[in-house]
């Protein structure tokens, strides 16, 4: 399964693709950092990165997209930008026809480290170990991108599968 994972951020917008099945090693595509200028005007900043992730979806053919679930921050502003930019990474998904699962960032702690509570050490060290890298990915919205593609690898397929299951007693219930 090829997945494309995206780190959602306004001025800094981590993608990473990953190629891989549940319970083995993931291999490394490609990562990028979307950055766009805090100084330009916002419908800018949004279409630059709708342009970005929409030619990274067309370039990577990933078979879904998962997408960090915005969460709760003290700094409104900061999560405004965060969302507007979730949203755009969850269209350029949909756009392509692909399935579009979120995650919040303990879930993706807790499949990359074995704990929710892991901090961003820990988790580019993980992300390192686990593609193989020499060298972490940089900068940090990167690794935390490819961290949400892992996720998705070893915990979407299942989630999929139980999903296509209960819908399936749902329709053959409803006979």
């Amino acid at each position: 399964m090829r997945v494309l994972g995206v780190d959602p951020g306004l001025t800094r917008c981590g993608v990473g693709v990953v190629e891989g099945v549940p319970g083995r090693p993931c291999t490394l595509i490609a990562y990028y950092v979307v950055y766009t200028d805090p100084a330009d005007d916002l419908s800018l900043r949004l279409l630059h990165l709708d342009r970005s992730l929409t030619d990274l979806v067309a370039e990577h053919q990933p078979e879904s997209v998962a997408v960090e679930r915005v969460f709760s921050q003290h700094n409104v502003r900061t999560v405004m930008g965060t969302a507007q930019a979730s949203g755009i990474a969850v269209l350029a998904g949909a756009r392509a026809g692909l399935p579009v699962q979120t995650y919040t960032p303990s879930e993706v702690k807790a499949a990359v480290t074995g704990s929710g509570q892991a901090d961003k050490a820990q988790m580019t060290a993980m992300v390192t170990r686990l593609l193989r890298l020499a060298e972490p990915p940089k900068p940090a919205d990167a690794a935390d991108a490819l961290a949400l593609a892992i996720c998705h690898v070893w915990r979407g397929g299942t989630r999929s599968k139980l999903a296509a299951a209960a819908d399936r007693a749902r329709r053959g219930g409803a006979r």
